[in-house]
């Protein structure tokens, strides 16, 4: 049941202002908008005449933006390439209000960038240039030296991992420590993990971990095919992670919660997705929201509605886009009265 409308709202009021971490894969999503007229005399491909280039924060960067959209003081810490795309990605980060001082540039690396081309409302096709350079270890070690001068002053953490070398043993062991000592958790401040395949070994001590269901199948070896297999899953995960809570996400059939005691009953979501235009990004606008809300005070169900709502704006919508408050309240207020909430 969908939580009261006040409350929602107030939480979301509360959100504004507060010190959030993220740390992560920062990546540069380039969007190359045009329409398709002709066919190539070249090959059997389609001819994109270019309307427009547009540049926006991808991987943990829609993470770090989805905050910055709902207001919160957003501290950034990642990787970027000593070049032109990693100069454009801290352009746009500070642009949007961001603290960039934990973001290192690397000269060995480039930047991570995603090329979509996208023709009358549908990608075309995707360009990736990514690599993982010979520096990432010592990277990674600045990284935590970083991590570990600012998060005293914060009200969350997050962990994107994408598994571009940003996330590494060195830096999840510290967090770790921090976990076991009282400095990271639900009752200290919340730490929120979305994992990668890539790094599945070194994650131990965790808060809520959210991975998607194909992540949660393989990091469990559990085929998830209904309700109670999902569970099965995300226990066997808060065993092995030693997480507090799972935040399995599930396409569309939605949402489920499950916190750490087998006598603790699970929460599930149904989806609230009207249209869906594009999925890209949408793991990100949880990730953020149900973070930013449990940093607010709210309940693991009342940043689940949150963030489910929040999802189900996002994949109405073309490419990777971060959450408009206007449009989240708006559907609250929807769902609200659809449901008879206050």
């Amino acid at each position: 049941m969908l939580s009261r409308k006040a409350d929602l709202i107030k939480i979301l009021n509360k959100i504004r202002g507060l010190p959030i971490l993220v740390v992560g894969d920062l990546m540069l999503d380039r969007y190359i908008w045009g329409a398709v007229e002709r066919i190539s005399p070249e090959a059997p491909v389609p001819v994109v005449r270019v309307n427009r280039v547009e540049d926006r924060l991808g991987g943990a960067g829609n993470v770090a933006r989805n905050l910055a959209r709902l207001g919160a003081q957003v501290h950034v810490a990642g990787l970027v390439g000593a070049d032109e795309e990693g100069l454009t990605l801290l352009k746009i980060a500070e642009r949007d209000g961001m603290n960039t001082r934990a973001i290192l540039r690397d000269r060995s690396t480039p930047t991570t960038l995603k090329t979509r081309v996208i023709a009358h409302a549908q990608q075309v096709v995707r360009i990736d240039r990514e690599e993982i350079g010979n520096s990432a270890k010592r990277m990674q070690r600045e990284l935590v030296k970083l991590v570990r001068a600012a998060l005293p002053k914060m009200r969350a953490l997050i962990v994107s991992d994408y598994g571009k070398g940003a996330i590494g043993q060195e830096l999840m062991l510290f967090l770790a420590e921090a976990k076991e000592r009282g400095q990271l958790g639900m009752r200290a401040r919340p730490y929120l993990l979305d994992p990668n395949p890539v790094n599945y070994e070194i994650y131990r001590e965790v808060g809520v971990v959210k991975p998607n269901r194909k992540e949660a199948e393989e990091a469990s070896g559990i085929k998830i095919t209904d309700r109670a297999t999902a569970l099965k899953a995300a226990r066997r995960l808060i065993e092995n992670w030693q997480a507090e809570m799972v935040l399995l996400t599930l396409g569309e059939r939605g949402l489920m919660i499950a916190p750490r005691g087998k006598r603790v009953e699970p929460i599930y979501l149904d989806t609230v997705a009207q249209e869906v235009h594009d999925v890209s990004g949408a793991g990100d606008t949880v990730t953020a929201l149900f973070a930013a809300a449990l940093s607010a005070g709210a309940t693991p169900a009342q940043a689940g509605d949150l963030a489910n709502i929040g999802a189900g704006i996002v994949v109405s919508e073309v490419g990777t886009v971060a959450i408009d408050p206007k449009k989240l309240i708006s559907e609250i207020e929807r769902l609200s009265a659809g449901r008879g909430s206050k």
